[in-house]
């Protein structure tokens, strides 16, 4: 195949993926009722309500055209990733788009509901028994069948332009713009590779809003303790129950330097944030936006204890449905020894007193 053959490919293939950007309609911005006399208001950037469901659509986006403009991704190219799950079904998806063929390794413990919309998808799943070994049987397969490794945990923050060109920061402050509080005090994101928190952080200071930028991290995940420490090679090594953001170690893609700061946060407490979203607002999500929600709920009590008014945003990541055997499952839990029931209370006495311990 000539140089000219392989650019008019690139060509169709970029104006492919843009024509599924523009049929898709920018996600919404949901408010999270409050107590008015708060003066603080609390929106909820609902990510699923992309093609594939999920936060990771954007990134997957991104991933491709960060490809296909570096010249790594042509016509025959076999695609491969290390992915816990909705990364994978969002490539699977732009894969199939294509034409190329989709390899994920995954972990075997993936939600059953996962894997399914990774091969809805056409996408392929490798199984790996340990997390770690994701990345290096990722690499191991690239090399192996001559494809390309799209490495969400190392490209995600700079595959995406944080300047603008409708990145989910810009799209939070476009939609904002009529609220009573237009510029957030916090924004509250997870780091399930730190593109996310990149992209925040970096536009933040980019249009120079006095945003903060909060990144809440669950048990087991080395994102926290990597901040804390001033130490990117930080790892736990041990996997995380909060599907898409914990990680066993600090991925490259993290940027600590555009955070202000973050929260640990108990996995009993991101799920029984989720059972408390659905009955408050009828949003049905996953474990990542209970974590993100706990994060929200601990900055909007010392906001009001300061007497300060404003404004938090944080993400709706993904839909419920993907754990109805897991999150939403009590027999789940127990086999997990998760018990809900305490932060539940807590979150309960904080929307009607703001007062929050975590």
């Amino acid at each position: 195949m000539t140089r000219t053959h392989s650019r008019a490919w690139v060509r169709e293939a970029v104006r492919i993926i843009e024509a599924d950007a523009n049929r898709s309609a920018d996600t919404h911005l949901h408010v999270f009722p409050l107590p008015a006399e708060w003066g603080v208001d609390l929106y909820l950037k609902d990510e699923s309500v992309h093609p594939t469901g999920s936060l990771k659509h954007r990134l997957a986006r991104s991933l491709f055209l960060y490809g296909l403009v570096n010249g790594q991704i042509g016509p025959d190219t076999v695609l491969i990733e290390a992915s816990s799950g909705s990364t994978a079904v969002s490539e699977a998806y732009f894969a199939r788009m294509l034409g190329l063929r989709f390899v994920t390794v995954v972990p075997r413990r993936t939600s059953k509901e996962k894997i399914a919309l990774i091969e809805f998808y056409g996408g392929e799943c490798h199984f790996v028994d340990e997390a770690s070994a994701m990345y290096s049987e990722a690499e191991r397969l690239a090399e192996e069948t001559g494809g390309h490794y799209l490495d969400q945990f190392t490209y995600a923050e700079r595959a995406t332009d944080w300047r603008g060109n409708n990145n989910i920061a810009e799209s939070v402050f476009a939609q904002l713009r009529a609220e009573r509080h237009p510029v957030p005090s916090w924004i509250v994101v997870g780091a399930g590779t730190g593109g996310t928190s990149a992209t925040f952080g970096r536009y933040v200071r980019y249009k120079r809003h006095t945003t903060r930028v909060c990144v809440v991290d669950p048990e087991n995940s080395s994102f926290y303790g990597a901040w804390e420490a001033g130490d990117p090679g930080y790892a736990t090594g041990m996997p995380s129950r909060i599907e898409g953001i914990g990680r066993p170690r600090c991925e490259p893609s993290f940027v600590p330097g555009v955070i202000d700061e973050m929260i640990k946060v108990p996995d009993a407490a991101s799920l029984a944030a989720i059972r408390l979203l659905r009955e408050r607002t009828g949003h049905w999500a996953g474990g990542s936006t209970g974590t993100n929600l706990y994060g929200a709920f601990r900055l909007i009590s010392r906001m009001v204890a300061e007497g300060r008014a404003g404004s938090v945003v944080t993400l709706l990541c993904d839909g419920g449905e993907r754990y109805t055997n897991t999150y939403y499952s009590d027999e789940w839990l127990a086999e997990q020894g998760i018990d809900p029931t305490p932060y539940r209370a807590k979150f309960d006495e904080f929307l009607v007193t703001a007062h929050f311990e975590g």
